[in-house]
């Protein structure tokens, strides 16, 4: 099947009420329909949004893909995130629609399978992290990060005694909410339990010694290497994951990496929004996400780029 996550000018997202009679009736969805012999996922999103809303979809890019068993079948969805469409939708079955800010989407009950379309909805394509390598240019990094637009922040303060991480955080949480970016702490921060964030970025080694999710958070991420950590962090309810790494970095620029093959891959084997992470540019960003990724993480490439 393919479905879209059909953006206005405002930045709320499309949804359907699915009919009583259907397969998860009852539910919202995100419009789309079956894919029909000799179709491409994109040629079958184009139709079906033009049958069922009455829309010309003129561009779609790939956001997630996703397996899911019911007990009476197997779907997979081909999800792609559409921005530039035009006409009035209007649900041509008969069907109920809604425009919502995507965190609106929480309120709604949707079908299993589309859960981690509503996290990927919610998500931006780019994760910048401040890394705590040079202190003294957290603050003007942070504000760098925010005028390129940056929604999404990683603090990766490893090295940072905990007075001075407690006084950076207040700072700049209080910044980011102003900027309506989200602001998430690294697991190997000092004292990271009592800080005032967002939610919580795990490291390999914190996630694979969790059993379940903590609770009491917003949003947990976690970093990835290999399949056994990506399937753990599906497994115990992550929200999202960065896969690293896949291209050469400048500061290791000797070690292996994935490359886009093997990543596209890994991804393939999850239910789940991923970052490309390791020597990316903000060019990387159509690979990440043609590779079926949910955009591109990096330190450097928001800030530099």
């Amino acid at each position: 099947m393919a479905a879209g996550v059909i953006k206005n000018q405002h930045g709320q997202i499309l949804i359907a009420l699915r009919d009583a009679s259907l397969h998860q009736g009852g539910l919202w969805e995100f419009p789309g329909g079956k894919l029909e012999p000799g179709e491409t996922a994109e040629q079958a999103l184009i139709r079906e949004l033009k049958e069922e809303l009455d829309i010309n979809t003129h561009a779609a890019t790939p956001l997630i893909t996703v397996r899911h068993n019911y007990p009476d079948r197997h779907v997979q969805l081909n999800v792609f995130l559409v921005e530039n469409f035009s006409g009035v939708p209007k649900g041509c079955q008969g069907q109920p629609l809604k425009w919502v800010a995507p965190d609106e989407l929480l309120k709604f009950s949707f079908p299993a399978a589309n859960q981690p379309i509503v996290t990927a909805a919610r998500l931006p394509r780019c994760y910048g992290i401040l890394d705590d390598a040079d202190p003294s240019l957290l603050m003007d990094n942070l504000h760098k990060l925010l005028a390129n637009g940056i929604k999404l922040i990683q603090a990766r303060l490893k090295n940072l005694p905990a007075a001075a991480v407690d006084a950076f955080i207040r700072q700049a949480y209080a910044i980011c909410r102003q900027q309506q970016a989200v602001l998430l702490v690294n697991s190997a921060t000092a004292n990271v339990a009592n800080l005032n964030a967002d939610g919580i970025h795990l490291t390999a080694a914190h996630l694979m010694g969790l059993t379940e999710r903590p609770i009491n958070i917003t949003w947990l991420s976690a970093s990835c290497h290999r399949l056994e950590e990506l399937q753990h962090a599906q497994q115990i309810g992550v929200d999202f994951v960065v896969l690293a790494p896949v291209l050469p970095t400048a500061t290791h620029p000797g070690s292996a990496t994935l490359g886009w093959d093997r990543f596209e891959e890994l991804v393939e084997q999850i239910n789940m929004p991923v970052y490309a992470l390791g020597g990316m540019v903000t060019e990387d960003l159509t690979a990440a996400c043609q590779a079926g990724g949910q955009g591109i993480a990096g330190i450097r490439a928001f800030i530099e780029g």
